[in-house]
């Protein structure tokens, strides 16, 4: 049986399953090829406005129209047709039964025939044998638009790349690392800031003196996760606390370093009273500071020169024994003291000259 339709004959049977299957055909499992085919041009037919303008079928419609504008092919069209009803009524009285491996093996050659002879050469090959690979490669190959020249290939990329580029800048600022990182910077940039990163630093290493180091417990030697070798785990020892040799050392630092010097600062305090008129009325818009950095970091290093180098006890207010340890834990000892009371005083001075 002949079919309606020269592009449907050059299809082969599994591609017709699959068109069939797309289109929302009934019943097509246990047809042949030729009715298959013809199940097809009718439906297709029947609904022309709706798969004119799908890319699966525009080589159907083409020999569609090739076929109806030949007096010849309007008469094998209408046979079509005729077997088309035929094969309907056919499919209507009996029931056909699934088809045996004879069948599918009769079926073979019919798929690989050659186009009908009556069917010429057209441009449209290479559209023809796109149409026998899956429906969804043929849509995608059809929406795909590939660079033209290497022009617009770099093009793309640098388009590529500048949208990275923006979307890493978004993703940076929507983090708020650069209102964190302004306000550490703010924050840091203060005198009484340095001071305190000094004073920070004598008390870590003063730590290691008074509130030494205890082994705690080992943490095993795991291989499953990379750690080949056990890791020994020291603590302060908190039992130091309650010891006298930890409260003197303490403080006398405490002494030396931060309170006399900070109370020194807060009477003494030049920048106060240079900002400040003689009935308290502020004269300057110029940060003020309730401590003196200046003031503190002179007392501190006077203090330190003093009781740590000269060893004086102040009547015996402080231990030579504490003094002696406070040496050893400090770096430098006295004299890194003093290098430390040099920078805050440098800080403060540029301090004072930016405010002018």
């Amino acid at each position: 049986m002949a079919s309606g339709n020269s592009w449907l004959a050059r299809q082969r049977k599994s591609d017709l399953v699959e068109l069939a299957e797309g289109v929302g055909l009934k019943n097509y499992e246990g047809m042949r090829k030729s009715e298959l085919e013809l199940a097809l041009d009718e439906h297709l037919s029947d609904n022309a406005p709706r798969y004119q303008a799908d890319p699966r079928f525009q080589d159907y419609f083409k020999s569609r129209a090739r076929a109806g504008g030949s007096p010849v092919k309007k008469e094998s069209a209408t046979a079509a047709a005729a077997q088309v009803t035929e094969v309907k009524v056919s499919r209507r009285r009996t029931i056909k039964p699934v088809e045996e491996p004879v069948a599918a093996a009769d079926d073979e050659p019919e798929e690989d025939s050659e186009p009908p002879a009556d069917e010429p050469p057209t441009t449209t090959s290479t559209a023809t044998a796109l149409a026998r690979t899956p429906a969804r490669a043929l849509a995608l190959a059809s929406r795909l638009q590939l660079p033209a020249t290497p022009a617009d290939v770099a093009q793309a990329v640098e388009s590529g790349t500048v949208a990275v580029r923006a979307r890493v800048a978004t993703l940076y600022a929507d983090s708020g690392l650069t209102e964190a990182t302004q306000t550490t910077r703010d924050w840091l940039s203060t005198v009484h800031s340095i001071v305190s990163a000094i004073a920070l630093f004598e008390l870590y290493r003063l730590r290691r003196e008074v509130l030494p180091d205890r082994y705690a417990f080992t943490i095993p030697a795991v291989p499953a996760v990379g750690v080949k070798e056990e890791w020994r785990v020291f603590l302060p020892d908190m039992f130091a606390l309650v010891t006298a040799g930890f409260w003197g050392p303490t403080l006398t630092w405490l002494a030396t370093s931060v309170v006399v010097p900070g109370v020194f600062g807060y009477f003494f305090n030049l920048g106060a009273a240079h900002r400040t008129g003689g009935r308290g009325r502020k004269a300057s818009q110029a940060q003020e500071y309730a401590v003196d950095p200046l003031t503190f970091s002179v007392v501190k290093a006077v203090l330190t020169y003093v009781v740590y180098a000269q060893g004086v006890t102040f009547g015996g207010l402080v231990n030579p024994e504490s003094v002696g340890r406070i040496n050893g834990a400090l770096y430098s000892g006295w004299q890194g003291v003093l290098v430390g009371t040099a920078v805050s005083t440098l800080a403060s001075v540029y301090d004072a000259v930016l405010s002018k």
